[in-house]
């Protein structure tokens, strides 16, 4: 037979492991063991269907394969906010070690709506995902909760829930409010703003936590600190949060925002014509992520 003809049968057409064994010349078996295990394939014989593989343009079905075993070789993240830098270099991070162990990476948006998380633990349920990382929105953790029936294993990222057991990576937030605090305090500044997300979240309070801890430590009451709660996660919310540093007693001419968009958001505000704050704050933010050029602060 031909190649042209051979090669005309799956034309308009997915290509399919039936297709590939039959112009190699071997069994569906074969071709499946030079995909899965190649070292048990004789060389010449996984050349020649490495090279059907590649004319044909053939790539194997991953539902088919997940349906066999059962579960996918794609791990979910999900995030808050996808605008905010630290979680691109958590995203990062997950796919560098997902790939280390031959797996892929989903990443999804919450929004920081409870209702979007839940519609995407179901996604993640229904494609079986191998498993899930996940900041949660919802701080009840009823979503995860119902999602933990579907056995599939999940890690907290960032932000724990106390009243859903589960693995968590997170950071000590109250050490690195205090660490923020210390640092401003070493400068030589005595009041400071303090710009915060709504504070039912653990990571606010604790970072609060930690720079009253650093202003205690020097004898500095607690009305050094101005504290301005902003609504949302989000560079938005930052810029809104501007004013409130501004208009703050003249002394107070440091800001501790404690996520890097805030900080943006702060940033640009403070950049529009008219804003006689640029150049007199120092900045310092609670977290550390990879930002772009822009804004830029002084």
């Amino acid at each position: 037979m031909g190649r042209g003809k051979a090669e005309a049968r799956v034309v308009g057409r997915m290509v399919g492991i039936k297709d590939v064994a039959r112009q190699a010349g071997v069994s569906v078996g074969t071709v499946s063991n030079v995909i899965n295990r190649p070292e048990m394939v004789a060389e010449a014989t996984r050349d020649r269907v490495q090279a059907v593989i590649e004319r044909l343009g053939y790539v194997r079905q991953e539902s088919a394969r997940q349906l066999r075993a059962g579960r996918s070789r794609i791990i979910a993240l999900l995030v808050l906010d996808m605008a905010n830098p630290f979680f691109v270099d958590v995203a990062r991070g997950a796919e560098r070690a997902a790939r280390e162990a031959g797996l892929g990476v989903m990443v999804c948006n919450s929004a920081q709506s409870p209702e979007e998380e839940a519609d995407y633990l179901g996604l993640f349920a229904e494609h079986r995902v191998r498993g899930v990382l996940v900041t949660p929105a919802d701080v009840t953790g009823a979503n995860l909760e119902g999602f933990r029936r579907h056995d599939i294993p999940f890690v907290f990222v960032d932000r724990e829930v106390p009243s859903a057991d589960g693995c968590s990576v997170s950071v000590d937030d109250i050490e690195g409010g205090a660490l923020a605090g210390r640092h401003l305090i070493a400068q030589g500044h005595r009041s400071v703003v303090y710009v915060s997300g709504p504070m039912l979240l653990p990571q606010c309070q604790d970072r609060r936590t930690g720079l009253l801890n650093a202003f205690a430590e020097e004898g500095l009451p607690e009305e050094s600190m101005v504290h301005i709660e902003a609504e949302r996660l989000d560079v938005a919310s930052g810029r809104d949060a501007g004013p409130g540093c501004w208009g703050s007693p003249r002394g107070r001419r440091r800001c501790s925002a404690p996520m890097t968009c805030w900080r943006w958001g702060c940033c640009r505000r403070s950049s529009r014509p008219g804003c006689r704050c640029r150049g007199r704050w120092r900045w310092w933010g609670t977290t550390t992520s990879s930002s772009p050029r822009r804004p830029r602060c002084r």
